[in-house]
């Protein structure tokens, strides 16, 4: 089987396994999806859920959280980790969206990138899911996943990852098919105790099972 075949096969199992997949950050606008995924480093999306809540009942839109002192910002953002970095980077991005973008969250790719705080985890997380562009999100899941399975061999750096990915993988299926393996390395294919291959849909074809 070559790696675009079990890119194939593991896209049509993950899809039957995981039909309703979708982003696990709460959001309704994308500057707040762009804060989520901020905090969202070295923390649970759950937690972040709920830290957002009070961030935003304060701050409740682009203005306004570009016109919060940073340190009013660390003060939510603190219970999600590393609230320092996180919250002047998310006070900075707000600012160059007013300042520069009229408060929208740019739609191509390289500006994203421009954004303070934001890399091509984020940039790409934006693109799939709110401009429904084709997307690779080189998370951790993403990432040890497509090394056990055998997509990738031996690569960890996200880029990498990321550009391996692209030659096997439809451009259409990239978004949602990172989405299933956010889930399918939660419930199945865990990273802090023994992955879970009597369970698996893919233990068949799996390179870490053959």
């Amino acid at each position: 089987m070559t790696k675009k075949e079990l890119a194939l096969a593991v896209i049509e199992r993950l899809a039957k396994e995981y039909p309703d997949a979708d982003c696990t950050l709460d959001y309704d606008e994308a500057w707040k999806l762009l804060v989520s995924v901020r905090l969202a480093a070295q923390c649970t999306d759950a937690r972040v859920n709920v830290v957002v809540q009070d961030l935003y009942k304060k701050f409740p839109d682009v203005n306004a959280l570009a016109g919060a002192d940073v340190s009013e910002i660390e003060a939510i953002v603190r219970p999600c980790g590393l609230g320092r970095s996180k919250a002047r980077d998310i006070s900075a991005c707000m600012k160059v969206l007013r300042d520069k973008y009229d408060g929208n969250v740019p739609g191509d790719f390289k500006e994203l990138l421009a954004l303070p705080g934001v890399g091509r985890k984020s940039a790409n997380l934006i693109m799939g899911d709110v401009f429904g562009k084709p997307a690779i999100v080189t998370d951790t899941h993403c990432i040890r996943l497509s090394n056990r399975i055998g997509l990738v061999e031996g690569i960890k750096e996200p880029k990498k990852v990321e550009m391996a990915l692209w030659k096997i993988i439809p451009p259409e299926e990239g978004n949602i098919l990172c989405h299933r393996l956010v889930l399918h390395g939660r419930q199945i294919c865990t990273a802090r105790t023994a992955p879970h291959c009597d369970r698996c849909c893919l233990a068949d074809v799996c390179e870490k099972n053959l």
